[in-house]
């Protein structure tokens, strides 16, 4: 009761200090919020959390509003309490209080605070007892009850189960439960604390934060966007964009966070959640109302779900040299345990649509850098040339900052080359034009060279999202679409990582450029090789490649990367060849995993290729619409066919896919696909056939099951595969063996029985369709890499 009365009093002391009240508050009904802060004594509690729940009571005192505050934890009250208080003793004053307002306002916040010890469901049932009977004995009207959940990830389903079953507000107030990353750990494990979690609350009722949205620069990117529109539309795509970076770097190492960092590494601590939303807010399009959370999500949505397939070809990482010391230590690992889990990552993004398509997204960050700092630059493309004078402005970058902090500058801004535009202020009244310029560099051009803007006041990132918590603006935190889209990006890199040798560094100043990475083509590498110490070199460093025979056909073998160099060149050879002597060249590919590598080379170094007189055609198709993933069509496109200039009526899919109906034989699709092959293929003679070979040693999608004898002249069949998708579409030996040329691609260790099994066979075998592939008048080449080769 006391308790109540005293916060009633304190708001007529403060709106008498004010001199008047605003009447739109006024109307506001009356109602109390209990604040629960589950971890209250934690690490996150005492930094920030705290610190915000005071602020939020500070701007909200005398508003119309009585608060409580619990600090929640496992601990027994008499062992809680006094390590609440000292939190709660040490907050300081908002800049915008007089010494003797926060004096009064910190007072009346420690005096409506408490510890609540949170373990058992009777715990969180007392707690819901203690709130009804303080607001019954006070008649006061419940607005609302807001959990901020500063725990494990671990916890959230058990404590969200608690909350729902106990802790629930009457139907007329709110409940709002905030949680922390990291979000799962993947796509599946996200998808099934999704699940969990809806189970006990209600999508509206959730708050997953990201505290990079409440960073005053990353809040204030499309508000930028929205006041700069008709100077920003006309420049903001392909053809004015050069790159685009988003970067955080830290000087921090992860010591004392091993038993965290170590389960998810920088790509899931950072770039997954951070740096791919402040990307998103960049580059998604503008919604129409900026307070409209749902076209804001959705314009989010659409944005993630325009970004092309990443995977280990399109990042390079890292891990600082102390890091497996550090993780030997704090998990009790032996000497010889190894952590593959990356400490710096750098990854570039593409975006298939038509207004960023082919601008490069260069994602970055890492721990033991450096310098602490954190930015997105937008950098423009500059057509000037400089004959004279090259400190001139306009022979300058042209460039556009969204500076988070640290660094050279210290402070949050925005900033943009004046070459470029002079924009508008922004209008909340919150930032300020920065005229005042210190002697510094930002990205190579000095600040007298930018138009900056900064926030008058800088405020907390959690400070801001504890508010928009409590107004309930939804606009702030991760959607579960947005999260599961994430993931869903995300997850194949990781997944390819996982098995990938991070490049050590030093740390600190001593990394020098072992970090600097490129873009080749669509492939990503560090900039320098890695300074190694061999020793004892085996003679296999010596193969470069090797000739000979196997099955009484020619053979290349060499190691997997010369090997695909030398399968590319032969290919341009022969499609030389063949141009200059019908001016067409007809390729046929097969599916799987065997041709990656080599559509990635092709796709990155074959400049010279003569696409435009080349005819794509397909060896086997799965049965699936070529949208699918799992097309071998939809892996031709994205490995190969998006990055080169090929007419798209020499383009042939086969035709899986007719009158919305898959690989039904009534539809005649193989009918069809042979039609076409006899129409554009001089003879029904490809030029080029590259195979590959299952491990069961089917080719194309011909297995040990599948039945030709009826089908010795048909060029296109359909086979049954033993795995899923069954259903599949494949050209026949007979098409195949009159190929003027036949390559078949094996590599990798997995295959090395396969290769010895298949040396020891003469002539065809019915178990190993492979044997069947035999050129009638034309040449067959086995390349062989030496992992398949020697085991």
């Amino acid at each position: 009761m006391l308790r109540i009365k005293w916060e009633l009093l304190l708001m007529a002391i403060i709106c008498w200090q004010r001199g008047h009240t605003d009447n739109h508050e006024a109307k506001k009904r009356l109602g109390h919020v209990t604040v629960v802060v589950v971890g209250g004594t934690g690490d996150l509690a005492r930094k920030y959390l705290w610190q915000g729940f005071f602020q939020l009571y500070a701007d909200q005192v005398g508003k119309g509003h009585t608060f409580s505050f619990y600090g929640g934890g496992l601990s027994p009250s008499e062992k809680g309490t006094p390590l609440l208080f000292g939190i709660l003793k040490e907050l300081a004053c908002p800049q915008e209080l007089s010494a003797e307002r926060c004096t009064l306002v910190k007072d009346q916040f420690l005096h409506l605070s408490k510890y609540h010890q949170l373990k058992t469901t009777e715990d969180y049932e007392k707690l819901s007892q203690q709130i009804k009977q303080q607001l019954g004995q006070e008649g006061m009207v419940e607005a609302g009850r807001l959990f901020y959940l500063s725990v494990p990830a671990f916890a959230y389903a058990d404590i969200a189960e608690k909350i729902n079953n106990t802790c629930r507000p009457p139907s007329d107030a709110w409940l709002r439960v905030v949680l922390e990353k990291p979000f799962g750990h993947n796509l599946y494990s996200a998808q099934a604390l999704d699940k969990k979690l809806s189970d006990q609350l209600k999508e509206k009722e959730m708050y997953r934060i990201d505290h990079y949205l409440g960073k005053q620069v990353v809040s204030k990117i499309l508000p930028f966007r929205k006041e700069n529109k008709k100077l920003l539309d006309p420049i903001w795509n392909k053809h004015h964009i050069e790159r685009i970076e988003i970067v955080l770097k830290e000087t921090l190492d992860a010591k004392g966070r091993i038993q965290f960092y170590d389960q998810y590494g920088v790509i899931r601590d950072v770039l997954q959640n951070h740096l791919t939303e402040v990307m998103t807010l960049l580059l998604m399009n503008l919604p129409a109302n900026l307070s409209n959370s749902m076209e804001i999500l959705q314009n989010k949505l659409n944005f993630l779900a325009s970004l092309q397939h990443v995977d280990n070809s399109n990042a390079v990482v890292g891990q600082y040299q102390a890091y497996n010391g550090e993780v030997q230590e704090e998990l009790n690992k032996t000497n010889d345990y190894f952590s593959l889990t990356p400490t710096f990552a750098g990854v570039v993004i593409n975006v298939n649509n038509a207004q960023y398509e082919g601008i490069p997204i260069f994602m970055t960050s890492g721990k033991a850098l450096d310098e602490r700092v954190s930015y997105a630059r937008v950098l423009f493309k500059n057509n000037v040339f400089c004959i004279q004078d090259p400190k001139n402005v306009q022979c300058k970058s042209k460039q556009i900052i969204f500076y988070l902090g640290h660094g050279n500058l210290q402070y949050p801004a925005i900033l943009v080359s004046k070459n470029l535009f002079k924009p508008e202020l922004l209008n909340s009244g919150d930032w300020k034009e920065v005229t005042e310029y210190k002697d510094v560099n930002v990205l190579g051009l000095p600040l007298c060279d930018y138009y900056i803007q900064s926030p008058v006041t800088p405020r907390e990132a959690y400070c801001e999202l504890i508010s928009h918590v409590f107004l309930g603006r939804k606009d702030s935190f991760i959607s579960a679409e947005g999260l599961l889209a994430s993931w869903a990006f995300w997850t194949p890199l990781l997944e390819g990582l996982s098995r990938v040798f991070p490049r050590v560094y030093p740390g600190g100043e001593a990394n020098g450029n072992l970090l600097n990475f490129q873009l080749q083509g669509h492939q990503v590498a560090f900039s320098h090789e890695a300074v190694v110490n061999v020793i004892n070199p085996s003679t296999e460093d010596n193969f470069q490649v090797m000739q000979g025979k196997y099955r009484s056909s020619e053979m290349v073998s060499a190691w997997a990367q010369e090997l695909v160099e030398r399968l590319a060149s032969d290919l341009l050879l022969a499609a030389e060849e063949a141009i200059r002597e019908e001016g067409q060249f007809h390729l046929a590919l097969s599916g799987g995993s065997s041709p990656v590598a080599l559509l990635r080379a092709l796709a990155l170094n074959l400049y010279t290729f003569p696409w435009r007189n080349t005819h794509i055609w397909q060896v086997d198709e799965r049965c699936v619409p070529h949208t699918e993933t799992g097309s071998n069509f939809r892996s031709i496109h994205d490995l190969l066919l998006q990055y080169i200039h090929i007419p798209y009526f020499n383009i042939h899919p086969m035709p899986v896919h007719l009158t919305q109906r898959l690989c039904v034989e009534e539809d005649g699709g193989p009918a069809l696909y042979e039609k076409e092959i006899n129409k554009h293929v001089n003879g029904s003679n490809f030029h080029y056939v590259l195979l590959g070979v299952g491990q069961d040693g089917h080719t194309a999608s011909l297995f040990q099951d599948t039945k030709l004898e009826n089908d010795e002249e048909r060029l296109v069949i359909l086979t049954e595969s033993p795995i899923k998708p069954h259903q599949r579409m494949s050209l026949t030996f007979t098409a195949i063996n009159r190929a003027r040329r036949v390559g078949v691609l094996i590599m990798g260790k997995s295959k090395h029985e396969l290769v010895s099994q298949l040396s020891r066979i003469k002539g065809e075998s019915s178990k190993y369709p492979i044997t069947k592939v035999q050129p009638k008048t034309g040449t067959l080449i086995w390349y062989i890499d030496y992992d398949a080769l020697l085991g």
